[in-house]
């Protein structure tokens, strides 16, 4: 039997979750991590990172071996060395097995680089909060850096080890145009770089990558108890424990609280693969499948007192009730639901007067905001990515990049047309100025009211606003743009509208879990409102006497709602994500990975665009996707405003 190893990705799992080393690494059990850490890092150029982290050093050697065997042999040789730079050194001690990111010895001393695509501030550095201790969203980082040093003091003893992460600096600028187009991905998942003749990566490296030396919060991580679910336990028990559970196959007793919410062992009843998460429950309250159709307390929107609840044996909605809320009235106020509010109607308690049907509508609420609202109404979404390395010389890692929005209008008299779209996505071609150029073209046509679901443009457009201000090389129309920008963001004359704040203090409906999200709010409208499934049950869209469409247009037209009992539009967009995503989308489940649901999809086709070696037919194929894709996002707007409209 092949040995099983408690690895650093397996260690930050057990820490926050020890059960879940039961189901890592288990073909037969649910692993969306699996499937959506590979997307994030090619989304963010993760891997980038970790390319251009090597040309922080001169001469280092890679260990290239894959079986842990022959790499160990190769790491032990060269550190027989009196100095040397090792990439993906092999390190084995007991059943823990760590690689390195890149491991400098000299003489007497180690020095152990990790390089992480978190964005990182010199100037002003987020590690400790006010009060001292570890930031809650540093502190996975730093116990993988924690356990690397444990297990390389376990096999050299007689060694000291000095513990750096190395991140990108966003208080840096990039010297270098194109930066990101040197290290591209091949269709094998492996990375080529080509550097230009006049390009010095190691300068560059040294300028934009930060190694921030951890000592401090490694010897605290290692000296004190970790607070791993359900124990607390001294750092080195903790490991030994982790691993021999791991090593024998053996579960941790299962530990039920409101980090179950995220377990990513979570399968949905008609997976074929098991679920731990299930498993957990099941095990720990000898409950059977029928048991959670009741609604988990887990599935509270925006409750912070789950463990509360737990601890207390209220495992379900049901059994929750009013004492478990602060005190609140029974009936909203003119501001709408408030929190509780919300959450009360999750367990089951729509207010009379409000109730329409099964489901909760705040009619009036709505009318007095659409009073302030002004024919034509403009519908708007944007896609947008953050990358590792900038594109441009003077630019910072992870400034906000827009490449992509859709736009539709609804005029007076309730027709509708998709209006205009934007896309930019050639490898090293820099969007964000030419976007808003766009977007002003597009919205300066007449003063109508400008909508968005949720405050993402509003954030994306104030980053370009700031990047345009602190710009050496900003474009001759940077006072133009800027106040265009500056007349829709929040506080301007003709500020956009969010309808997604609007769906939190108005609209529930029970299958949306009181998520406000536009991938839940569309499903729940298109099951309440008889006129919107007849409209769109219909081929009108994009048909020539129909809804106009860019990318949807066909002689028979487009149906939004088949026959089949479905009422997601956005089933759909599995289909539009297979030429998108660069895994099989048929591996994934739709409910359970976020990076597609939520719009994630969009910035993985762009990284693809941007760094993969794509044939012109792949391209083009993946460039119709993004705008189908954007298109409904605008369309879904739409849809939801009609079925409120109709209420």
């Amino acid at each position: 039997m092949k040995p099983r190893y408690l690895t650093k990705s397996r260690f930050i799992t057990a820490a926050s979750c020890p059960t879940k080393l039961f189901y890592v690494n288990k073909n037969e059990y649910k692993n969306i991590k699996n499937e959506d850490s590979f997307l994030a890092s090619l989304a963010e150029g993760g891997y980038q990172v970790g390319a251009l982290a090597k040309y922080l050093f001169k001469n280092g050697i890679e260990v290239t071996e894959r079986e842990h065997e022959h790499a160990i042999l190769k790491t032990t040789t060269l550190l027989q060395s009196d100095s040397v730079v090792i990439f993906e050194a092999a390190i084995k001690f007991d059943n823990f097995f760590i690689r390195v990111d890149a491991l400098e010895k000299k003489g007497d001393q180690f020095f152990i680089y990790e390089a992480k695509a978190k964005s990182y501030n010199s100037i002003a550095p987020e590690i400790e909060g006010a009060k001292g201790g570890i930031l809650k969203g540093m502190l996975p980082y730093l116990q993988d850096v924690a356990f690397q040093t444990f297990v390389l003091k376990k096999a050299y003893p007689e060694m000291s080890v000095n513990s750096f992460l190395v991140m990108p600096d966003k208080s840096k600028h990039t010297r270098i145009n194109k930066l990101n187009q040197i290290f591209k991905l091949s269709q094998d998942n492996k990375i080529s770089i080509v550097v230009p003749p006049d390009i010095d990566l190691f300068n560059e490296a040294q300028n934009l990558l930060t190694k921030v030396n951890v000592d401090k919060y490694v010897n605290q991580i290692l000296t004190n108890v970790i607070e791993a679910t359900g124990a607390s336990l001294p750092f080195e028990k903790a490991a030994y424990l982790w691993a021999d559970h791991y090593a024998n196959d053996l579960k941790i007793t299962p530990s039920l609280g409101g980090h179950c919410k995220k377990c990513e062992f979570k399968a949905s009843p008609n997976d074929q693969l098991k679920s731990g998460f299930h498993e957990c429950w099941k095990e720990t309250l000898n409950w059977h499948d029928s048991d959670f159709n009741d609604g988990l307390v887990l599935d509270l929107y925006d409750y912070r007192k789950k463990d509360d609840l737990i601890s207390k044996g209220i495992y379900k909605l049901k059994q929750v009730t009013r004492d478990d809320f602060p005190s609140f009235d029974d009936e909203p106020g003119i501001e709408g639901l408030s929190r509780p509010q919300r959450q009360w109607l999750q367990v089951g308690q729509i207010p009379d007067g409000y109730d329409h049907g099964g489901f909760y509508f705040d009619k009036e609420y709505f009318q007095v905001q659409m009073s302030n609202w002004k024919y034509p109404f403009h519908l708007i979404d944007f896609e947008t990515t953050k990358v590792a390395l900038p594109f441009y010389n003077g630019m910072r890692p992870y400034q906000s990049l827009a490449f992509q929005f859709s736009h539709h209008v609804m005029e007076s008299d309730g027709s509708i047309r998709h209006a205009n779209e934007f896309l930019c996505a050639d490898p090293g071609d820099f969007p964000s100025y030419k976007f808003v150029r766009a977007l002003k073209e597009c919205l300066e046509v007449d003063d109508g009211s400008v909508f968005m679901w949720s405050h993402h443009e509003n954030t994306i457009l104030t980053a370009i606003m700031n990047q345009l201000n602190e710009d050496k090389n900003s474009p001759e129309d940077k006072n133009e743009l800027i106040s265009f920008i500056k007349t829709i963001i929040k506080d301007g004359e003709r500020m956009m509208i969010d309808l997604c704040k609007i769906s939190d203090k108005a609209f529930f409906y029970k299958d949306t879990n009181g998520s406000n999200s536009l991938k839940k709010a569309l499903p729940a409208v298109f099951k309440i409102s008889q006129n919107l499934r007849e409209i769109y049950s219909k081929p009108i869209y994009g048909s020539p006497k129909g809804i106009h469409s860019i990318n949807f247009n066909s002689e028979e037209g487009f149906t939004w709602i088949r026959d089949d009992g479905n009422y997601d539009p956005y089933f759909q967009l599995k289909e539009l994500a297979k030429d998108m995503l660069p895994v099989d989308i048929d591996d994934i489940e739709e409910n359970d990975a976020s990076i597609i649901a939520e719009g994630g999809a969009a910035a993985m086709a762009y990284s693809r665009l941007q760094f993969e070696d794509l044939d012109n037919e792949n391209r083009q194929r993946i460039k119709n996707s993004l705008l189908r894709y954007c298109e409904l996002d605008t369309l879904a707007m739409i849809m939801v405003l009609q079925a409120w409209k109709s209420f």
